[in-house]
Order: structure tokens, then C-alpha cells, then sequence
């Protein structure tokens, strides 16, 4: 993984989101964020379009946006994350 992507896995991590090492294709040089598995915290809600940033907590996009990344949705159950 790339030291950006590296730092805000890690971060994220941190924090109790529920991130997956690979993209869906299973490159490990990626990683991606479920949104299946919402606990106490909600990270992403595909269907919450007004939640946060389209769905995804605020605190999963500061992360990322401070590490040159973003999210997208792959499907209602998980978020890819691509640089900028």
C-alpha cells in the first residue's frame, strides 16, 4: 500500500471503521470501507444519501481528504477509496 493509503487505513483503523484490506478486485495496494457492519457509530449508509457526505461519516472523509483520498461507493455494502 502506498504511504497515504498506508496512513489513513491506519488512522481509520484507529478510530473502529471497518476497513478491508484490497480494492474489490483484490489488489492489495488499495483498501476499502464496509458499510455492513455499523455498530454504536454509523460510517456508511448507502441508502442515508443525507447523511454526512453522501452517506459516509464526516470522519471517514476528513481522513481521507487530508490524505489526498477519497470514497465511492462500490455497492449498498462498500466504499472504494481512490486518490484525488
Amino acid at each position: 500500500m502506498q504511504y497515504n493509503y498506508k496512513k489513513a487505513f491506519t488512522t481509520l483503523k484507529k478510530l473502529g471503521v471497518p476497513v478491508i484490506e484490497g480494492n474489490d478486485n483484490g489488489d492489495d495496494r488499495f483498501f476499502r470501507i464496509s458499510a455492513e457492519q455499523n455498530t454504536s457509530i454509523t460510517w456508511a449508509d448507502y441508502y442515508q444519501q443525507d447523511f454526512g457526505l453522501f452517506g459516509v461519516n464526516n470522519m471517514i472523509v476528513d481522513v481521507l481528504s487530508r490524505n489526498g483520498l477519497f470514497a465511492e461507493w462500490i455497492n449498498p455494502g462498500a466504499l472504494a477509496v481512490h486518490e484525488v
